[in-house]
Protein backbone atom coordinates (compact mmCIF):
# COMPACT_ATOMS: atom_id res chain seq x y z
CA UNK A 1 0.00 0.00 0.00
CA UNK A 2 1.16 3.69 -1.08
CA UNK A 3 2.47 5.46 1.58
CA UNK A 4 0.07 8.14 2.18
CA UNK A 5 -2.61 5.42 3.03
CA UNK A 6 -3.06 2.86 5.95
CA UNK A 7 -5.47 0.24 5.27
CA UNK A 8 -6.18 -1.99 8.35
CA UNK A 9 -8.54 -4.99 8.30
CA UNK A 10 -10.18 -5.42 12.32
CA UNK A 11 -12.98 -7.96 12.09
CA UNK A 12 -14.66 -7.66 9.07
CA UNK A 13 -14.01 -3.40 9.45
CA UNK A 14 -11.38 -2.32 7.05
CA UNK A 15 -9.94 1.11 8.13
CA UNK A 16 -8.85 4.25 5.60
CA UNK A 17 -6.37 6.38 7.04
CA UNK A 18 -5.35 9.68 4.83
CA UNK A 19 -1.84 9.69 6.15
CA UNK A 20 -0.64 12.99 5.39
CA UNK A 21 0.09 14.31 8.46
CA UNK A 22 2.78 16.88 7.41
CA UNK A 23 0.58 18.06 5.42
CA UNK A 24 -3.16 17.92 7.44
CA UNK A 25 -3.67 15.29 4.90
CA UNK A 26 -4.26 17.44 2.14
CA UNK A 27 -4.71 15.36 -1.06
CA UNK A 28 -2.76 15.77 -4.42
CA UNK A 29 -3.20 14.02 -7.56
CA UNK A 30 -1.75 10.68 -6.17
CA UNK A 31 -3.63 10.50 -2.86
CA UNK A 32 -7.10 10.68 -5.13
CA UNK A 33 -5.66 8.20 -7.47
CA UNK A 34 -4.59 5.78 -4.60
CA UNK A 35 -8.19 6.70 -2.77
CA UNK A 36 -9.92 5.47 -5.94
CA UNK A 37 -8.16 2.26 -6.15
CA UNK A 38 -8.23 1.33 -2.21
CA UNK A 39 -12.32 2.06 -2.60
CA UNK A 40 -12.95 0.04 -5.21
CA UNK A 41 -10.56 -2.44 -4.02
CA UNK A 42 -12.62 -2.81 -0.67
CA UNK A 43 -16.01 -2.94 -2.42
CA UNK A 44 -14.93 -5.99 -4.17
CA UNK A 45 -13.62 -7.71 -0.76
CA UNK A 46 -16.30 -9.96 0.39
CA UNK A 47 -14.47 -10.09 3.77
CA UNK A 48 -15.00 -6.62 4.34
CA UNK A 49 -18.19 -5.38 5.73
CA UNK A 50 -18.30 -1.79 6.35
CA UNK A 51 -15.46 1.12 5.32
CA UNK A 52 -13.98 3.52 7.98
CA UNK A 53 -12.13 6.73 6.85
CA UNK A 54 -9.84 8.40 9.29
CA UNK A 55 -7.35 10.61 9.28
CA UNK A 56 -3.49 10.73 11.25
CA UNK A 57 -2.04 13.35 12.73
CA UNK A 58 -4.32 16.60 14.09
CA UNK A 59 -6.52 17.52 10.97
CA UNK A 60 -8.96 14.93 8.95
CA UNK A 61 -8.25 16.79 5.56
CA UNK A 62 -7.50 20.12 4.89
CA UNK A 63 -8.67 19.80 1.12
CA UNK A 64 -5.91 20.38 -1.63
CA UNK A 65 -2.31 20.36 -1.34
CA UNK A 66 -0.72 23.55 -1.52
CA UNK A 67 2.24 21.91 -3.89
CA UNK A 68 -0.79 20.63 -5.72
CA UNK A 69 -2.38 23.61 -6.27
CA UNK A 70 1.20 25.38 -7.58
CA UNK A 71 0.68 23.09 -10.12
CA UNK A 72 -2.67 23.57 -11.00
CA UNK A 73 -2.24 27.18 -11.57
CA UNK A 74 0.22 26.94 -14.26
CA UNK A 75 -2.36 24.16 -15.86
CA UNK A 76 -4.52 24.99 -19.03
CA UNK A 77 -8.28 24.15 -19.06
CA UNK A 78 -8.12 20.03 -20.05
CA UNK A 79 -5.42 19.61 -17.22
CA UNK A 80 -7.61 21.05 -15.18
CA UNK A 81 -10.44 19.35 -16.87
CA UNK A 82 -8.43 16.05 -16.04
CA UNK A 83 -7.75 16.66 -12.34
CA UNK A 84 -11.05 17.74 -11.61
CA UNK A 85 -12.67 13.99 -13.22
CA UNK A 86 -10.18 12.04 -11.11
CA UNK A 87 -11.63 13.80 -8.01
CA UNK A 88 -14.92 13.64 -8.53
CA UNK A 89 -14.57 10.12 -9.65
CA UNK A 90 -12.83 9.48 -6.39
CA UNK A 91 -16.04 11.17 -4.61
CA UNK A 92 -17.87 8.94 -6.67
CA UNK A 93 -16.67 5.46 -5.79
CA UNK A 94 -16.80 6.57 -2.00
CA UNK A 95 -20.41 7.23 -2.70
CA UNK A 96 -21.35 4.36 -4.22
CA UNK A 97 -19.44 1.69 -2.76
CA UNK A 98 -21.74 -1.08 -2.19
CA UNK A 99 -20.63 -1.39 1.76
CA UNK A 100 -21.78 1.13 4.50
CA UNK A 101 -18.73 3.92 5.42
CA UNK A 102 -18.78 5.87 8.14
CA UNK A 103 -16.30 8.81 8.41
CA UNK A 104 -14.65 9.54 11.51
CA UNK A 105 -13.72 13.24 12.09
CA UNK A 106 -11.32 13.98 14.83
CA UNK A 107 -10.37 17.77 13.59
CA UNK A 108 -10.32 19.83 10.77
CA UNK A 109 -12.34 19.07 7.32
CA UNK A 110 -12.10 21.65 4.75
CA UNK A 111 -12.70 21.93 0.99
CA UNK A 112 -12.48 18.46 -0.38
CA UNK A 113 -11.97 17.42 3.14
CA UNK A 114 -15.68 18.38 3.52
CA UNK A 115 -16.60 16.32 0.20
CA UNK A 116 -14.84 13.07 1.71
CA UNK A 117 -17.03 13.57 4.91
CA UNK A 118 -20.34 13.94 3.07
CA UNK A 119 -19.67 11.59 0.44
CA UNK A 120 -19.51 8.69 3.49
CA UNK A 121 -22.98 7.37 4.60
CA UNK A 122 -22.38 7.87 8.31
CA UNK A 123 -20.58 10.90 9.77
CA UNK A 124 -19.34 10.94 13.88
CA UNK A 125 -17.25 13.51 14.64
CA UNK A 126 -15.16 15.06 17.90
CA UNK A 127 -16.51 17.84 19.27
CA UNK A 128 -13.20 19.44 17.73
CA UNK A 129 -13.75 18.83 14.41
CA UNK A 130 -14.59 21.55 12.47
CA UNK A 131 -15.59 22.68 8.52
CA UNK A 132 -14.88 24.68 6.00
CA UNK A 133 -15.98 25.62 2.71
CA UNK A 134 -13.03 27.27 1.77
CA UNK A 135 -13.00 27.36 -2.10
CA UNK A 136 -14.51 31.06 -2.49
CA UNK A 137 -12.02 32.85 -0.59
CA UNK A 138 -9.80 31.87 -3.60
CA UNK A 139 -11.86 32.73 -6.14
CA UNK A 140 -12.87 28.98 -6.75
CA UNK A 141 -16.22 26.83 -6.03
CA UNK A 142 -16.55 23.89 -4.56
CA UNK A 143 -18.17 22.20 -7.90
CA UNK A 144 -16.99 18.64 -7.63
CA UNK A 145 -17.88 18.15 -3.69
CA UNK A 146 -20.84 20.01 -4.13
CA UNK A 147 -23.43 17.07 -4.78
CA UNK A 148 -22.61 15.26 -1.82
CA UNK A 149 -22.28 18.66 0.65
CA UNK A 150 -25.83 19.98 -1.05
CA UNK A 151 -27.11 16.78 -0.50
CA UNK A 152 -25.86 16.06 3.06
CA UNK A 153 -26.98 19.59 4.32
CA UNK A 154 -29.93 21.40 1.71
CA UNK A 155 -29.96 23.61 -0.90
CA UNK A 156 -30.28 26.79 1.14
CA UNK A 157 -27.64 26.16 3.85
CA UNK A 158 -25.13 25.48 0.99
CA UNK A 159 -25.66 28.39 -0.90
CA UNK A 160 -24.88 30.09 2.56
CA UNK A 161 -21.66 28.08 3.42
CA UNK A 162 -20.94 27.90 -0.40
CA UNK A 163 -20.95 31.74 -0.59
CA UNK A 164 -19.70 32.83 2.88
CA UNK A 165 -16.77 30.39 3.88
CA UNK A 166 -17.72 30.35 7.05
CA UNK A 167 -15.88 28.44 9.97
CA UNK A 168 -18.19 25.65 11.39
CA UNK A 169 -17.78 23.87 14.45
CA UNK A 170 -19.21 20.65 15.21
CA UNK A 171 -22.43 21.59 17.13
CA UNK A 172 -23.46 23.53 13.82
CA UNK A 173 -22.02 20.89 11.67
CA UNK A 174 -24.63 18.32 13.52
CA UNK A 175 -26.95 20.94 13.32
CA UNK A 176 -26.75 20.98 9.69
CA UNK A 177 -26.44 17.41 8.79
CA UNK A 178 -22.76 17.18 7.77
CA UNK A 179 -22.32 15.04 10.95
CA UNK A 180 -24.65 12.04 12.56
CA UNK A 181 -22.99 12.46 15.51
CA UNK A 182 -21.00 14.09 18.01
CA UNK A 183 -18.62 12.82 20.73
CA UNK A 184 -15.97 13.71 23.32
CA UNK A 185 -12.84 13.67 21.53
CA UNK A 186 -11.68 10.91 24.19
CA UNK A 187 -15.11 8.89 23.47
CA UNK A 188 -14.80 9.18 19.53
CA UNK A 189 -13.50 5.84 18.58
CA UNK A 190 -16.28 4.24 21.23
CA UNK A 191 -19.11 5.73 19.45
CA UNK A 192 -17.84 4.93 16.20
CA UNK A 193 -17.12 1.01 17.49
CA UNK A 194 -20.81 0.96 18.72
CA UNK A 195 -22.19 2.04 15.76
CA UNK A 196 -19.66 -0.64 13.74
CA UNK A 197 -21.01 -3.25 15.97
CA UNK A 198 -24.80 -2.14 14.66
CA UNK A 199 -23.81 -2.14 10.86
CA UNK A 200 -22.25 -6.00 11.08
CA UNK A 201 -25.23 -7.44 11.88
CA UNK A 202 -27.10 -6.04 8.75
CA UNK A 203 -27.00 -8.63 5.71
CA UNK A 204 -24.65 -7.54 3.57
CA UNK A 205 -27.15 -7.41 0.11
CA UNK A 206 -29.44 -5.91 2.18
CA UNK A 207 -26.91 -3.28 2.97
CA UNK A 208 -26.35 -2.90 -1.11
CA UNK A 209 -29.47 -2.72 -1.98
CA UNK A 210 -30.49 -0.02 0.82
CA UNK A 211 -27.81 2.26 -0.35
CA UNK A 212 -29.15 2.00 -4.31
CA UNK A 213 -32.38 2.32 -2.62
CA UNK A 214 -31.89 5.72 -0.72
CA UNK A 215 -30.44 6.70 -4.37
CA UNK A 216 -33.66 6.10 -6.31
CA UNK A 217 -36.44 7.43 -3.82
CA UNK A 218 -34.48 10.66 -2.81
CA UNK A 219 -34.12 11.39 -6.75
CA UNK A 220 -37.89 12.01 -7.44
CA UNK A 221 -41.51 12.29 -6.37
CA UNK A 222 -43.50 9.35 -4.64
CA UNK A 223 -45.47 8.84 -8.39
CA UNK A 224 -47.20 5.34 -8.91
CA UNK A 225 -43.34 4.50 -11.00
CA UNK A 226 -41.97 4.59 -7.70
CA UNK A 227 -44.47 3.08 -5.59
CA UNK A 228 -44.08 0.16 -8.22
CA UNK A 229 -40.16 0.41 -8.08
CA UNK A 230 -40.15 -0.02 -4.11
CA UNK A 231 -42.83 -2.87 -4.04
CA UNK A 232 -40.77 -4.46 -6.74
CA UNK A 233 -37.50 -4.28 -4.83
CA UNK A 234 -38.76 -5.39 -1.61
CA UNK A 235 -40.41 -8.17 -3.73
CA UNK A 236 -36.75 -9.29 -4.72
CA UNK A 237 -34.80 -9.06 -1.55
CA UNK A 238 -37.84 -11.15 0.06
CA UNK A 239 -36.94 -14.23 -2.62
CA UNK A 240 -33.35 -13.71 -2.37
CA UNK A 241 -31.02 -16.05 -0.75
CA UNK A 242 -29.85 -13.52 2.16
CA UNK A 243 -33.89 -12.64 2.25
CA UNK A 244 -34.65 -15.99 3.03
CA UNK A 245 -32.35 -16.10 5.42
CA UNK A 246 -32.71 -13.70 6.92
CA UNK A 247 -36.98 -14.44 7.59
CA UNK A 248 -36.06 -17.93 8.62
CA UNK A 249 -33.63 -17.07 11.47
CA UNK A 250 -36.42 -14.47 12.39
CA UNK A 251 -39.28 -17.21 13.00
CA UNK A 252 -36.77 -19.91 13.71
CA UNK A 253 -35.01 -17.50 16.89
CA UNK A 254 -31.71 -17.96 15.83
CA UNK A 255 -29.27 -15.66 14.37
CA UNK A 256 -28.64 -15.06 10.69
CA UNK A 257 -25.65 -17.15 9.18
CA UNK A 258 -23.76 -13.61 8.68
CA UNK A 259 -23.95 -12.74 12.52
CA UNK A 260 -22.12 -16.30 12.76
CA UNK A 261 -19.61 -15.09 10.29
CA UNK A 262 -19.06 -11.81 12.16
CA UNK A 263 -18.96 -13.91 15.64
CA UNK A 264 -16.65 -16.35 14.23
CA UNK A 265 -14.11 -13.28 12.78
CA UNK A 266 -14.24 -10.95 16.40
CA UNK A 267 -13.80 -14.21 18.46
CA UNK A 268 -10.16 -14.96 18.60
CA UNK A 269 -8.78 -18.70 19.26
CA UNK A 270 -7.00 -19.03 22.81
CA UNK A 271 -3.37 -19.46 22.08
CA UNK A 272 -1.79 -22.82 22.51
CA UNK A 273 0.43 -23.44 25.84
CA UNK A 274 3.91 -24.31 25.33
Amino acid sequence: MAENLIVEKRNLVAIVTLNRPEVRNAFDDVLISNLTEVFLELDRDDTVRAVVLAGAGSAFCAGADLNWMKRMAGYGYEDNLRDAKALAEMLKTLDRMSKPTVARVHGPAYAGGVGLVAACDIAIGSHQAEFCLTEVKLGLSPATISPYVVRAMGARLARRYFLTGEVIDAGEAYRLRLLSDISPPEELDGAVNALLGHLVLGGREAHAKIKDLVRAVSAGPADDAMIADTAKRIAEIRVSPEGQEGIASFLEKRKPNWVKEFEAVRVKPPRKKK
